[in-house]
This record gives C-alpha cells, sequence and structure tokens, in this order.
C-alpha cells in the first residue's frame, strides 16, 4: 500500500500510500496518535475484521482475502492473541480472539468459506467498534479490510444521511477514543470505490499503517507490510535468490512469493544438497500455498543458500542471540523532513560492547519499484549507530531499510512507510477557494503561513479551522486547466525554514492546459488532494498534448478559411471595402490560396487519429 502504501511490490507498498493523505477537515484530536501514558509490557493483540459485503464477490473473485488470512496465521508468534470478524449488514466473530498455537492457525485456516458469506450493505462502523470493544492485555491492532465505504439498510433511516452520521461518529468519536486506549488502525482499501478518506484517517490518527490494494495479488503485501510492523523481525538480505546464514544462527524463515502457475520452488544448501517441499531440510517445515512458500529450518548449515524457481519479493527472517534494534520508525515520514535514525545490536538481550571495528550500518529510503529515494550513513557513537536520513523527495508508499553489516555478519530490518506533504491542499471549485490542511502534527496558524502563486500572482493563505486556511481564487475559466505553485513558511524548535508543496492542478479535467511543462515551478504534481497526497488512487485524465493542441488549431484555422471561401462574392466585396485598393484585395486572396494549401499539406502531415485520453501516472498507494 509501501500507496500511503498502495501495495505493488510483488505481494508488497502499501501504502503504499499509500498511500498519500486525504485529510482536509480532519479533526485536530486526529492529527496525531496519542499513545497511552504507559506503553503495554504483554504482546500485542490483533484483530482482523474482513468486508464481505456483496461487492467482495466482484472484487475479490479468487478468494485472495483468505489467503491474505493464511499468510498472516501463519507469521503470527506463538503466544499472540488474535481474532477474527466479519462484516457486512451485521458483524460476525466466526473466530473469537484466543491464543495462537497450532490449533488456532488450524482453525483460521478454515474459515474460507466464512469469508464467501456476503452480506448486502457495510456497517464499517459497527464492525469496527464491536472488534474493539473487549479491552486487550497488550496493544491492541486492528486490521480494517475494506472495498467499499459504510452503506447502511434503508430501514436505520434516510440515505445518504444515515451514512454520513455513521461515518462522523466513527471518525470523531470512535477514533479518538481508540487513541486513547491504544488502539492502532491498520486499514486496507481494496478498491478504487472504498472510503480512501475514512481509511487514511483512521489509520494516520492511530499510527497506523493505511494502504490502497492496486491488484487482488497485492493485497497478501499489505498484510505481510502490517505483519511486519506489529512484528517487526531480523532478516538477512536476499540477493538474486541468495542469502548468507553465519555461524550461530539458530534458525531462518524464508517467506517466498511467486505466481500461482509458476514451477515447484526449490532450496539449496551450502553443501549443494537439494530441498523442496517434498524433501525439506532435516526437521524443517514446509508449508506451500497458491501465492507463497512459507520454509522454516531450525539450526541451518551456515554458508550461502540459493533460491531455485520465480520469485517475487521474499523476506529472510533469522533467530539468533545476535539481534538488530532500532529507534522508532514512523509509519508517516514528511516531504522536506529528515528523519534522525538510531541503530545497534545486542547479543543476548545486552548491547554488544564488543562489536567489531569494521561493521558499518546504513539507513535508505526506497519507493514502491525499490528505488532509493534516500540514503545516508550512520556514525558509530560507542555501541550505538546514529544519523538523519535526507528528507524524502517524492510522496507515496516507501520502504524504509536499516542495514547493519561486516566482519561476515548481517541483519537488517525493513517498515513500511508513507511520505506525506507537510500540508496537503485541495480544489473546491464551488466555492472559488483552495483548502489547505497541516498533515505534520507540529504545524499550525503559529507555525506555518502557506501561500500560492497563480499565474504569477501570489495569493495569501487565510486561517480557517485548527491547522487549515485558505485561499480565495480569481475568477477562473474551468475550461483551461493550470497548476498552482504552493509554498510555506515554517518555524519549527526556532528554526525558519521555506517548503516547496505539491503544486495543485486547477480543474485537471479541462480540454485546455496551461504551464504544465514545468511553468508552475519545481515540486511534484499533485493534480487531485485525494491522489497524489495519500492514495495512490488513479488520476484524473490528463489534458491534451502539444501535438494535439496543434492538430486542434489547424482543425478551427481550416474551418475559419472555408468559411470565409463559402462567403463567396459579397464576402469578398465587404474585403474589398475593407481594404479599399482592389491590389490588395487581389494580394490578400492569392494569400488565403496559398495558405489553405499549406493548411492541407500541414494536416495532410501531421494528422493522425486521435488519441484516447490519457490518464495522469499514478504514484505510488499507497503501500499501503
Amino acid at each position: 500500500m509501501a500507496g500511503w502504501h498502495g501495495a505493488e511490490r510483488g505481494g508488497g507498498a502499501v501504502v503504499r500510500w499509500l498511500l498519500v493523505a486525504c485529510l482536509v477537515g480532519l479533526a485536530p484530536t486526529l492529527g496525531q496518535a496519542q499513545p497511552p501514558a504507559e506503553t503495554p509490557e504483554e504482546p500485542p493483540e490483533v484483530r482482523v475484521i474482513i468486508d464481505v459485503s456483496g461487492s467482495m464477490r466482484h472484487n475479490d473473485p479468487d478468494q485472495l482475502a483468505a489467503s491474505a488470512l493464511e499468510l498472516l496465521a501463519s507469521l503470527l508468534p506463538d503466544g499472540t492473541r488474535a481474532g477474527v470478524w466479519t462484516f457486512g449488514v451485521r458483524v460476525d466473530n466466526p473466530l473469537p480472539p484466543a491464543e495462537v498455537e497450532d490449533a488456532w492457525r488450524e482453525r483460521a485456516m478454515a474459515l474460507r468459506p466464512a469469508l464467501v458469506e456476503y452480506q448486502p450493505f457495510t456497517d464499517i462502523e459497527a464492525a469496527v467498534r464491536e472488534a474493539a470493544e473487549e479491552p486487550a492485555s497488550g496493544w491492541n491492532h486492528l486490521i480494517l479490510l475494506t472495498d467499499g465505504m459504510i452503506d447502511l439498510s434503508p430501514s436505520r433511516g434516510p440515505k445518504p444521511a444515515v451514512d454520513d452520521a455513521s461515518r462522523r461518529r466513527l471518525l470523531d468519536e470512535l477514533a479518538p477514543t481508540l487513541v486513547e486506549r491504544g488502539v492502532v488502525v491498520h486499514a486496507i482499501a481494496f478498491s478504487d470505490e472504498a472510503d480512501l478518506d475514512l481509511v487514511e484517517r483512521l489509520s494516520r490518527a492511530s499510527g497506523g499503517l493505511p494502504a490502497l490494494v492496486q491488484s487482488p495479488e497485492s493485497l497478501l503485501g499489505a498484510f505481510l507490510d502490517i505483519a511486519e510492523r506489529i512484528f517487526p523481525a531480523d532478516q538477512v538480505p536476499l540477493v538474486e535468490g541468495r542469502f548468507v546464514i553465519e555461524p550461530g544462527v539458530e534458525a531462518f524463515s524464508a517467506l517466498l512469493f511467486h505466481d500461482p502457475a509458476s514451477a515447484a520452488l526449490g532450496l539449496v544448501a551450502p553443501d549443494g544438497t537439494r530441498h523442496d517441499a517434498d524433501n525439506p531440510p532435516p526437521g524443517a517445515s514446509w508449508q506451500v500455498e497458491p501465492r507463497f512458500d512459507l520454509v522454516r529450518v531450525p539450526d541451518p548449515p551456515p554458508g550461502e543458500w540459493r533460491l531455485e524457481g520465480e520469485v517475487g519479493d521474499s523476506r529472510i527472517e533469522v533467530t539468533s542471540s545476535l539481534s538488530l534494534h532500532t529507534s522508532e520508525l514512523p509509519a508517516t515520514l514528511f516531504l522536506d523532513f529528515p528523519l534522525p535514525v538510531e541503530a545497534w545490536l545486542t547479543r543476548g538481550g545486552e548491547p554488544w560492547e564488543g562489536a567489531p571495528e569494521g561493521l558499518a550500518a546504513t539507513a535508505e529510503l526506497l519507493d514502491g519499484a525499490e528505488r532509493v529515494q534516500a540514503r545516508v550513513r550512520l556514525s558509530r557513537q560507542a555501541e550505538r549507530f546514529v544519523g538523519e536520513l535526507p528528507a524524502p523527495t517524492q510522496p507515496g508508499a516507501a520502504r524504509l531499510r536499516l542495514r547493519i553489516e561486516g566482519e561476515g555478519l548481517s541483519r537488517q530490518r525493513a517498515q513500511a512507510v508513507n511520505v506525506l506533504p507537510a500540508i496537503a491542499a485541495r480544489h473546491e471549485p464551488g466555492s472559488s477557494r483552495v483548502v489547505l490542511e497541516a498533515l505534520h502534527p507540529e504545524l499550525d496558524h503559529a507555525s506555518a503561513r502557506p501561500w500560492g502563486e497563480l499565474a504569477g500572482e501570489r495569493l495569501m493563505a487565510e486561517p480557517a479551522a485548527a491547522q487549515a486556511w485558505r485561499i480565495a481564487l480569481p475568477e477562473l475559466d474551468p475550461r483551461v486547466s493550470q497548476p498552482m505553485r504552493l509554498r510555506a513558511e515554517v518555524t519549527l524548535d526556532g528554526e525558519r525554514r521555506e517548503l516547496d508543496l505539491p503544486r495543485l492542478l486547477l480543474f485537471p479535467e479541462a480540454e485546455i492546459g496551461l504551464g504544465l511543462a514545468g511553468g508552475a515551478g519545481p515540486g511534484p504534481l499533485g493534480e487531485r488532494f485525494h491522489l497524489d497526497l495519500a492514495t495512490g488512487r488513479e488520476g484524473s485524465e490528463s489534458p491534451d498534448s502539444a501535438a494535439d493542441r496543434f492538430v486542434a488549431f489547424v482543425d478551427e484555422l481550416t474551418a475559419r478559411t472555408v468559411a470565409l471561401w463559402r462567403e463567396g462574392g459579397p464576402g469578398l466585396a465587404r474585403r474589398a471595402e475593407a481594404f479599399g485598393d482592389p491590389r490588395l484585395l487581389a494580394t490578400a486572396g492569392l494569400a488565403v490560396l496559398v495558405l489553405l494549401i499549406l493548411l492541407v499539406l500541414l494536416v495532410l502531415l501531421v494528422w493522425r487519429p486521435r488519441r484516447a485520453p490519457r490518464r495522469a501516472p499514478h504514484r505510488e498507494d499507497p503501500h499501503v
């Protein structure tokens, strides 16, 4: 979803977008998760809420929601408490919360039939309320999967008023209560028809990870991103199907994503012995599912292991007395704001004071295509490695990875994150204004002063609601699309700086586009608030290209020339009176004739069947 975590990594982004944020109108209490005064010491509790409304029959024909639940059940550590709820017009609890062990996993794997008992309507408020009602001993993580928006039965009141009232109760009353109780909501939007704003607000308010799933196959990656955030684990790098296990590793788990039609996977040990699901390594378990294999190998021989077969974005997790730890990694990063990071190794649960001097530590921010957005080499300070990751430059789903390696060992941890602008914007054509909303929790009327630039004119923003501003627009032609540059001067911790916010495209569906070649200045282009800032949802149709506009110009000029020709004698007489000199008229007539011939030639050279309107590039989720 890493789009928002829009989850598109071979089984994976969240966020995506993630997803990128859709938060104008967000109440101050939802601006940032506020954890309880005391952090629970018990293991986290996981409660999965799955939409079984009728639309899921169309959006999930291959029952990948069931596959994702099976993946999550396989990944949950023993001793964790977990349960499953389903909802449509009513809320059911086919698997009540209980301790995770083999019997619980078998019951979870048997839930596939319950997930196709489709119901009318979609009561998200009731589902979240009921799943969160029972107090949890530790942090309570809700994983909400929905492909729609709140849609209540008309028997409960007139629509859409009854749906709007339920949505307000969920966001304005229930969500702040969940935050106070330490409930973290990870919400997955399973289609473009889902209430993306609701998904983003619930997740971001509680410190959870939102994800926009662009394809059914990406749902597994979204669940994996969430599982890694709840239960972070040490990994070793997997490069071109190879990974190295050093001496002292007690066990490793290989989560291998693959296509359902692909050939069976193989695993070659350091001594050259080939293993597969029918012949696993000694003491190992090999779980085969249509879209992933999960291999657990105890006491693995040290050395280089090799995968055989086509795999997607996969993970190799290790268990040993040597463990990597990091400072808290937030689920949301902000454009133009660097991130302080810290990492260290422990041995036997204590800081490793005798760590080799040759170790090196790095922090990287990767986009949905695994390209490096930002990178920093951490400096060593005693047993710790510290540094500051440069500010991200593109909104959307991303992955934050920290790695320590050298002297024959390697450890890494990766977390899905969403990258958002510090201040988001949306255009309200009906009221002829632009609304700005601070997504960064520390920005408000006192610390930020935003403004816009349109056609060379500076437009100041006036304070509106808390952490919100409005920019009044001059009278604009809705047939013309043009970008608006947005900037802000912010002061935090006594430091004043100027931010380049994502540009906002006004009237993106207009036939005529102005300044679309970068004339509005630097920075990413935010065609729509819902799209580029949070969700990774598909963009609107882009204006015609320069070639298309030239053809339109030729067509119009030709039509005018033909109209003049059809005026005939009376028309020419009127033109003669205007010219006053017959020789000028003759010259003008000859010029028109030459121009007409040239236009015909140009039309023959450049004319082509008009292409269907292109859609603006999709910015990845996310991931989520």
